[in-house]
């Protein structure tokens, strides 16, 4: 398939620049798979739809303040959003590969000065990306913590506020690393979630941290062409547990979000899903055989984007673009802040 298969119209309009009022005020679109079927619903009507034999997976992860401003020692301004901060046995966590916008990118050695004195050094070029050691002995998550801002999507237009740093995260998130929220979760508030634990609904985590990467464009009309980012990611044995249960009653097993999906099914890469940490650089395009997951909960994804031929893949094409359409025609909100779809597989 190409490309232009996964474009769509989309006014600027529609694109959510601040969340919904709370967060399970957001409307939700129904496209059952295998008919395309669709279906306009709320959000609060989720636990509707669910089994007491069910499973969701969320994502864990944390957003990190990661985007900081500052300006080379030879004065030009700099801005930088951390992609990874490197583990603690390489630079004692004060070692990170960052994106780095300048009028000129700088060279190796060279330093770049932040608010409150921080500084760090250039040490290479990685890639598209670039190695940055900071200096002192705080670590680059306190830094972030203090001197950073929230790393809003480049669709967002408004500078990151109050709201953002409470509402550009999950209210289950726990493990920092990520540059981009994984949205389907934002939905999600405490009383939903004890209302579907009443309801018998059980619930398990992943870790996948969300790189800048998720926000690349796919370039070449050949998708077979394109090279995915690679993101890290953690299986907990419970959540191998959980999804063994869940077979084993005849549940289904529901992704929150496509960062969730991308986890299992590439936890399963090899035919069993297997716990542990890794890496992965998985492309679901149309095709793909889904070994984990039943049904997904997502929110609405960009033209050309991997994750909206994750979704065809996971719908079929066909059903997924005109849920899209639909989705355009009837003044859905679109992207982070906007609003969800629910989605059983083909």
């Amino acid at each position: 398939m190409k490309t232009a298969d996964f474009d769509y119209d989309l006014p600027e309009a529609l694109i959510a620049q601040h969340p919904a009022r709370v967060r399970t005020a957001s409307r939700m679109l129904h496209l059952v798979g295998k008919n395309g079927q669709l279906r306009d619903r709320q959000f609060v009507d989720l636990p509707t739809l669910l089994r007491p034999d069910d499973l969701l997976v969320f994502n864990d992860t944390k957003v990190i303040k990661a985007r900081l401003h500052g300006h080379k020692d030879t004065g030009g301004t700099v801005e930088v959003l951390i992609e990874r901060v490197l583990p603690s046995g390489e630079g004692g966590e004060r070692i990170a590969l960052a994106h780095l916008r300048a009028s000129k990118s700088p060279k190796p050695g060279s330093g770049v000065v932040f608010a409150q004195g921080e500084r760090a050094r250039v040490v290479r070029r990685v890639d598209d990306l670039f190695e940055l050691q900071f200096a002192g002995e705080h670590s680059v998550y306190e830094i972030l913590e203090r001197i950073g801002e929230v790393p809003l999507p480049p669709y967002i237009r408004h500078l990151a506020d109050t709201e953002d740093e409470s509402r550009y995260q999950t209210v289950y998130a726990k493990h920092a690393g990520s540059v981009a929220a994984p949205t389907a979760g934002l939905h999600f508030d405490a009383p939903m979630l004890a209302r579907l634990a009443e309801q018998g609904i059980e619930r398990a985590f992943v870790t996948l941290h969300v790189g800048a990467g998720t926000f690349r464009p796919v370039r070449d009309d050949d998708i077979a062409k394109h090279v995915m980012h690679s993101e890290r990611y953690e299986v907990p044995v419970e959540t191998l547990a959980a999804v063994a249960r869940t077979r084993q009653r005849g549940g289904r097993v529901i992704a929150v979000g496509t960062t969730s999906l991308r986890t299992l099914e590439s936890a399963a890469r090899d035919g069993e899903l297997v716990a542990g940490a890794s890496e992965t650089a998985l492309f679901i395009t149309p095709g793909y055989k889904f070994r984990v997951i039943d049904c997904l909960l997502t929110n609405f994804h960009l033209p050309k984007s991997t994750l909206l031929m994750l979704v065809s893949a996971f719908a079929g094409h066909g059903n997924a673009m005109f849920a899209y359409r639909h989705a355009v025609e009837n003044r859905y909100r679109f992207f982070s802040y906007g609003d969800a779809m629910w989605i059983e597989r083909a």
